[in-house]
């Protein structure tokens, strides 16, 4: 009875509040969601490596196994499958509906962290990406510059666009496709090494053994320590011809 007397003792307070109420009916309304059935999509992590040039053999056994083993420890997965093929390895990690997607990622990313670096040399780092059952790909972004060249672009995309869209709200993964890196093709003289006794395998060791930065030292000041790094003159295509790639 109390709201009928204070509706008839109050009419002013009374119309104050049914309209509040209609107000907030009216907001719900436009954004209650109708579904025939609820939302159940299960979080999914993909974990994707590419080995450029390897086969799917190669790739199976020295790319997706050793990144199995390791995810496998994670708590709450409820499937893991796996494709290998030449040049690349994904594999998609299914969670329990109740398992928080940010966590799970973390966790893989912190799972396979130690076998990163018995990974072959060539192995680009592993991409973690979190999806959702059913996600499809919603916005193409293409980049265009007047000043940088395609592999400065595509240098530039890697290291300040892709992570700050990753991050963005509603973000599952994030792709980059169609760059272009920077890469130096090496022709071997067959003839000239098999004169010197060397062959291709010593060329790419050299290679890899002088195309580095090592550090020279430290230099030290009472509050403050630099690092002295050697820099190696091999820049250009030119530079690698003077490359010694033995001595003896």
């Amino acid at each position: 009875m109390w709201l009928s007397d204070t509706s008839i003792r109050r009419p002013v307070l009374a119309t104050v509040l049914n309209l509040l109420l209609i107000a907030f009916g009216a907001v719900s309304f436009t954004r209650l969601q109708v579904r025939e059935y609820p939302d159940i999509e299960p979080p999914i992590v993909t974990v994707e490596t590419q080995y450029r040039g390897a086969s799917a053999s190669v790739v199976e056994r020295r790319i997706t196994q050793p990144l199995e083993d390791r995810i496998n420890q994670v708590e709450a997965i409820k499937n893991i499958s796996s494709e290998s093929i030449d040049g690349q390895s994904t594999i998609t990690v299914e969670f329990t509906l109740e398992r928080d997607l940010d966590a799970a990622a973390n966790d893989i990313r912190e799972a396979i962290a130690p076998v990163i670096t018995n990974l072959p040399e060539e192995v680009e780092a592993p991409q973690v990406g979190k999806t959702e059952a059913g996600a499809e790909i919603l916005m193409y972004l293409n980049l265009t510059s007047d000043r940088l060249d395609p592999i400065a672009l595509t240098d530039y995309a890697e290291r300040y666009l892709v992570d700050r869209f990753s991050r963005l709200p509603g973000v599952g993964r994030v792709r980059l496709s169609g760059g272009s890196r920077y890469a130096l093709r090496v022709w071997v003289d067959r003839e000239a090494l098999a004169a010197r006794q060397l062959t291709v395998n010593d060329v790419e060791e050299a290679l890899r053994r002088e195309n580095v930065d090592p550090p020279a030292g430290t230099v030290q000041s009472l509050d403050r320590q630099f690092t002295v790094r050697l820099t190696r003159e091999y820049r250009t295509a030119a530079d690698f011809e003077k490359l010694v790639i033995a001595r003896g």
